[in-house]
């Protein structure tokens, strides 16, 4: 099939947003042979979008990635250089790159599918006076035994509980300005390929005066990026899947309820009142404002057994821009 061919069929464009935690779940060691079979069983709603002709670029995250990766830092410190949390970035999203597009590949193969998958290594711009570098709430790593988050507190790091409870390391995410590689990704998209790009959220950089494009110690938010991105590319649908079935109003009480659909004004107006978990769901429900506010298209949060259904509207939860657009 020619690339012209390609580019003439491939008129839709998804991206989606595949949760670190969908590929390493709380509570499992998840050794990376573990990681693979995640990310082959992650991959159903991608393959039928594209083998339904859309255009697809996957954003994926590395919150419990990366902060195994600073695990293995502080531990081989004292032989081995430590690298920087921003290096550790796109450390991880070479490796979960790797992992997926072998996967992805070997889906579409067995689908009889010809087109192609290319991972991007991606920086994504930020602002370094950013406030969100100073008030961390960004969850990376696994679950911390209590005499270990005291020990992290101790050195000086950030820790939290996330919405399951469970303690966890915190770090500064500010918020996704612009994709560095986007040229690069959308003519890959045209010739027709599978992108997966702003791996983690992307590295994170920012502009310095004199030495030009120089990276920051942060994890940019992968939903948030993913919102970005699929702005800049005139996406239809962002596909935000996660650990999660939907977006749920009263999340952690007995009260608790889905919320098939909402409005972006309504949305918004329950994350004001704060009713989505701060680092958690919150910047799933900010991406997907974003997204149909920019574009007038489609989104949806929902978790990776419900992804196929969430495309055709019968699981997960939509944000749409107003009621009609639903």
């Amino acid at each position: 099939m020619s690339g012209a061919e390609l580019t003439h069929r491939h008129e839709r464009t998804a991206v989606v947003a595949l949760g670190g935690n969908a590929l390493a779940p709380s509570g499992e060691a998840s050794t990376i042979y573990d990681q693979f079979r995640h990310t082959r069983e992650s991959l159903g709603s991608i393959v039928e979008l594209a083998l339904a002709g859309w255009s697809v670029c996957v954003v994926h995250g590395n919150g419990p990635q990366v902060g195994d990766e600073l695990v293995r830092n502080e531990v081989a410190r004292n032989q081995a250089a430590p690298l920087p949390l921003g290096v550790l970035v796109a450390a991880t999203a070479g490796w979960i790159g790797y992992m997926i597009q072998q996967s992805l590949e070997n889906a579409l193969r067995r689908a009889g599918s010809p087109r192609s998958v290319a991972t991007v290594i991606t920086q994504v711009q930020v602002d370094p006076a950013d406030p969100a570098l100073r008030r961390p709430t960004k969850f990376i790593g696994r679950a911390l035994a209590p005499e270990r988050a005291h020990e992290l507190e101790t050195e000086g790091h950030m820790v939290r509980a996330d919405g399951h409870g469970k303690l966890r390391r915190v770090v500064g995410s500010p918020a996704p300005l612009g994709v560095r590689e986007l040229p690069v990704i959308k003519t890959l998209v045209e010739a027709g390929m599978l992108v997966i790009a702003c791996g983690g959220g992307g590295a994170p950089v920012y502009e310095h005066p004199t030495l030009g494009w120089e990276g920051i110690d942060a994890v940019v938010d992968k939903d948030l990026a993913a919102a970005v991105l699929a702005r800049d590319l005139d996406a239809e649908l962002l596909l935000i899947l996660t650990d999660v079935d939907a977006v749920y109003a009263d999340w952690g009480t007995p009260n608790k309820r889905v919320l098939r659909r909402l409005t972006a004004d309504e949305a918004d107006r329950m994350d004001r009142e704060q009713a989505f978990g701060e680092g958690s769901m919150a910047p799933k429900v900010r991406a997907a404002i974003d997204f149909v506010r920019r574009t007038g298209g489609r989104a949806i949060i929902t978790s990776l057994a419900n992804g196929q259904a969430a495309v055709h509207g019968e699981a997960g939860t939509t944000i749409t821009a107003t009621a009609e657009s639903a």
